[in-house]
């Protein structure tokens, strides 16, 4: 029951079901029980919890474009590259998992985030986009660690809006 509240809320229907025949808990709600839990098994099965993750990353994607975005109007050229190039990695991660490729590494014992750029190289490599995407990304991913690494005069504002128009074209 735990489970499916945190999962579904309180007022989803299976949430509702289930709460209704645990109530009356018996040998015989027993097999609607395990109906209710198979439905949701089947729902989680055909990707229902990967289209709310979807739906999640798109919101929390659009509130830091968001940013980004008036950070650029105000004339804030190295932040907004900071948050453009990090909306940027976390979209390379969602569709590096998506694909199936890892996101992670085993070194010393210890699973090891891959860089943003090993995980353009392998979406490339693995035919997700083309080598001249593959390629804007570089500069993209170049833009945003001399952003982050305090190099600002490595690249102009006019870069920075180049890059957030790109990225918003291959997230969408």
């Amino acid at each position: 029951m735990s489970f499916v509240k945190s999962v579904l809320g309180e007022y989803h229907p299976y949430y509702l079901e289930l709460a209704g025949k645990f109530e009356n808990a018996s040998a015989t709600y027993a097999k609607r029980i395990v109906g209710v839990l198979n439905g949701l098994r089947a729902e989680l099965d055909s990707g229902w919890l990967d289209s709310l993750r979807g739906i999640v990353s798109a919101e929390i994607f659009t509130d830091f474009m968001g940013m980004a975005e008036h950070l650029l109007e105000e004339n804030y050229k190295d932040p907004a590259a900071v948050i453009v190039g990090s909306v940027l990695e976390g979209h390379l991660r969602t569709l590096s998992t998506s694909h199936g490729l890892p996101i992670s590494q085993m070194k010393d014992g210890r699973p090891v985030v891959l860089k943003a750029e090993t995980l353009n190289a392998a979406l490339c490599k693995a035919d997700v986009y083309n080598l001249t995407r593959q390629k804007a990304i570089t500069a993209w991913l170049d833009i945003r660690n001399n952003a982050a690494h305090g190099k600002y005069g490595e690249y102009t504002k006019e870069q920075v809006k180049l890059m957030y128009l790109g990225v918003l074209d291959f997230i969408s």
